[in-house]
Formats: C-alpha cells, structure tokens, sequence
C-alpha cells in the first residue's frame, strides 16, 4: 500500500506546486496522474522517490515513512522510467537490463536469468543478449527500456510521461505491453500522462489535478460518468463522456468466432478452409489452441509456390488483446493502426475470439439507430 496524506510542495514565492495531495494507492494497482502543464503531477511523481523534498505531508510505503529512509535506497527500491526510455549504446542488451540488479550487487547468475526471463517478456529471441542498442529497430530498444524498469523486482514504478515523444503506433504498442506486463507481474504502477486517452486506456484509478490539487481521484469509468466539476468535465471532453453502457462493452461483448488452424496443417489444408470459409486471413495455434500467429492468402500462395510449410511462412508479431480490453481501445486501435482485425485471448494466450473491423462498423451503426429510435420514442 502507497498511502499519501497531506503532501505539499512550495516553491519560493509561495507557490504551491503541490497542494495537500491525499490519496491512497493499492498493491498492483496502475494509478495515471494527469492535468494540464504545471498541474503538479511530475512534481508529485518526483516527490515519491525523494527526487524533490516534500514541503509538508507524508508519504508511506507499507506502513513505513519515507522521509526516515536512506533516499538512495529508496530510489534503487522503486523503478523509475524517464521520459526519455533510453539505452546506454556503449553497453549490451545484457548490461542495459540489469543495471539495477548490478548496482544492488546481484550476482552474476541471478542477474542472467533475469535478463533472459524479461527478453522472454518481450518476445525478443535470447541471443539479442549480446548485441548493442544499435542493432535493435527503434520498437525493440523501447520494449527492452520498459523492462529495465522491472529488472530490479521493485513493488512500485514510477513512470514520467515515457511515451510523449513516440508515433502514435509505436506508442499504443508501448501502452499495451506496459499494461500487459503491471498485470502480469503484479506491479503498483504510477504513471504521468498529459494524454486522457492514455491514462483511460492504462489506469485502474485516474488522478486529475490542477493547479496543485487532487480534483478527482477514481475509476476511469466513474470519472467518464459522473466529472466531479465543469473543470474535470472540460478536461475530459464531451467524446468521452459515458452516456449509456454500451460505450464501456469489453471485446467479450462484441468479438465473433475467429477461424483457426494448427501449426501442423498442410498450406493446401489451410486454402481449403478459407476457401471454404470465405475469409483471407487465417489465425496458426497449437494444439493447445495458443495463439502462434497468422497467414494471409498472399502469404499461403507464396509459400505453395515454393514448398515451404506453414511454420516457416506465418506471420508471429501479431497485435492481440485480453478479453477484459474496452471496446472503445479496441476501436481507437484499428483507426490508428488501419488493421481490419485483432484476436481476443485470455491470460495465456488461447484465442477466445475476433474482432473485426467490419463488426466494430455494424455495432457503432447500431447505438446510432439504437439512439435515434429512442429519441423517436421520448419525442411521442
């Protein structure tokens, strides 16, 4: 539990920064911090780790007072990620990863099997141990800078807006993995974002904050639906606001049957089926129903042209999410990436469902109709 009473901060010339700041945050919990420039929410972040002085208030971790412990320790303790992820290009993946571990004298086994088990994370092949920031695409080096972050096994991360300078690409897929990896690792997350796209999309509890103080501090749902003033309202703006339940559906409530085949099938197998089936894409599992990747028709045509088999041929880097991702994060990612669909899997990776483009067009079509008839009605 990170539990913050009272927390101040006052600059010379009296300027509060920071004004009585009060929340409590959960073990696990993703908590975005978010308002308009010089709102406080970097100082406040700041304040966490004693990289700034608190003017007044406390701050406990588990019970325990910050300000009575060692600030280095404390720093080492929780993870902290710049707005800048960037890679120390003199030194190895390897190294990268566990500079922490390194400085908390990890020896050199343990630090091994960590750097391996957060590549793993990523899906980046072991042998890219190695190699040098400069022989990783751009996407690799940012996956490989979020898991520094988690290499030192801290409770609590702190992140600055790590996100802001990216391609809206490269950052939605950046968002997906830090959610994927706070969930699966059970991490406390505190994350500052200046993007209410961002901060709804990531965060379990949203902390809006203006001029130094705590607005609103809660669900992004019951944020969306009942604004605790005009300013939090403004802030969100009225295309985000939640009128009715069906704008806050998860993929479960809209996704269709996906059309799969084993990784073991023949590519003439594989024609068959879509054929058969009248799709041109098709999703490759195991026989544990494992989500391995994917082949177009293109792909499948090229691959019978020259004797390859499936395995060699199927596309693995695949975007996919979790049954419980909003609808709304679904819809905004296929604008974004002009992808025509997404497979919807469960915690380890079995296919649950599909959604695709042209479902997310029927659904969007009907609460217009749906809103229209209903207007019809109250008009009566």
């Amino acid at each position: 539990m990170l539990r913050i009473k009272g927390l101040t901060k006052v600059y010379q010339g009296n300027t509060k920064a920071v004004d009585d700041m009060t929340i409590d945050v959960k073990d696990g919990e993703f908590v975005a911090f978010i308002g308009t420039s010089g709102s406080g929410k970097t100082t406040a972040l700041r304040m966490l780790n004693r990289m700034i002085e608190p003017t007044s208030g406390t701050i406990e971790i588990d019970g325990k007072d910050i300000s009575r412990m060692n600030p280095v320790e404390l720093r080492r303790s929780i993870g902290y990620v710049l707005q800048q992820i960037g890679l120390l290009p003199h030194m190895t993946i390897r190294d990268n990863i566990v500079l922490v571990p390194k400085l908390l004298k990890w020896d050199e086994k343990k630090k091994n099997e960590k750097a391996k088990e957060l590549l793993k994370l990523v899906d980046l092949p072991e042998s890219y141990l190695d190699r040098y920031p400069a022989e990783l695409s751009g996407g690799q080096q940012q996956r490989i800078g979020v898991v520094r972050a988690l290499a030192a096994e801290q409770n609590i991360i702190l992140m600055d807006e790590p996100f802001g300078a990216l391609d809206p690409i490269t950052r939605d897929t950046l968002q997906d993995l830090v959610k994927e990896l706070q969930q699966k690792l059970g991490r406390t997350f505190i994350f500052v974002t200046h993007d209410m796209d961002e901060a709804i999309k990531l965060a379990d509890k949203i902390c809006i904050m203006s001029k130094g103080k705590v607005i609103q501090f809660d669900t992004p749902d019951n944020i969306l639906k009942h604004p605790a003033n005009d300013f939090v309202r403004d802030f969100i703006g009225e295309n985000r606001l939640i009128q009715d339940s069906p704008n806050i559906r998860t993929v479960e409530d809209a996704m269709i049957q996906p059309i799969t085949i084993n990784v073991n099938e023949s590519l003439n197998n594989t024609v068959k089926l879509m054929r058969e089936k009248r799709i041109d894409t098709i999703f490759v599992t195991n026989t544990d129903n494992k989500l391995l990747g994917y082949l177009d028709i293109e792909e499948i045509r090229d691959g019978i042209r020259s004797g390859s088999e499936l395995i060699d041929i199927m596309e693995r880097d695949i975007y996919r999410v979790r049954l419980d991702t909003k609808l709304q994060d679904s819809v905004r990612t296929i604008l974004k990436r002009n992808i025509r669909n997404i497979p919807v899997v469960d915690e380890n990776n079995v296919i649950k469902g599909l959604i695709t483009r042209s479902n997310l067009v029927d659904i969007v079509y009907e609460s217009i109709w749906g809103e229209e008839e209903a207007a019809g009605v109250d008009s009566q």
